[in-house]
């Protein structure tokens, strides 16, 4: 049977995946939104227009966009289909994307209303990695006992025994 830290790990993979490939599609195409495409767009220009550095570097309100929304979905499908260290890759992707996408909305000046469920997504993003690069407890397993004396003694059976003096 799994543990609840695998299981725990499993449900955030699948559940922050298909959200951010459900986000990603929308910043790319409106086929599964219009009115959601259509924000996006409004919502990119904005970001480009409150930051001058990017129009200096060349990168345009589609530019970044698509961009954004790539990653997103590439991310997202690591994130659902891929096993092992490349999802913790993809998290930490996610996670600087979401930073960015926070500092966009403060730029511009957004209600909190309108980047609330990027916050939601970052902290779950955040408890993903940090439940996932724990590493495993094996306390509550048993540990064999020692079949001969010459094996190495406890810490316990180390210690001094004895009084201690407090003062």
């Amino acid at each position: 049977m799994a543990s609840p830290r695998t299981v725990t790990i499993v449900a955030l993979s699948v559940a922050l995946g298909l959200f951010f490939v459900f986000m990603g599609t929308i910043k790319l195409t409106p086929r599964l939104s219009k009115d959601a495409y259509s924000e996006m767009k409004r919502a990119y220009k904005s970001y480009v227009r409150a930051l001058p550095l990017l129009k200096k570097m060349g990168i345009n309100s589609i530019l970044l966009r698509k961009s954004i929304g790539a990653l997103e979905v590439a991310c997202g499908i690591v994130m659902t289909l891929v096993p092992g260290r490349p999802k913790d890759v993809a998290n930490f992707f996610l996670l600087l994307l979401v930073l960015a996408v926070l500092f966009f909305h403060q730029l511009v000046g957004d209600p909190l209303k309108r980047y609330a469920h990027a916050l939601v997504f970052g902290i779950l993003l955040t408890c993903r990695l940090l439940i996932a690069r724990k590493p495993e407890d094996r306390s509550s397993e048993k540990k064999p006992l020692p079949r001969n004396s010459e094996e190495q003694p406890s810490l316990y059976e180390k210690a001094p025994q004895g009084k201690v003096k407090v003062s």
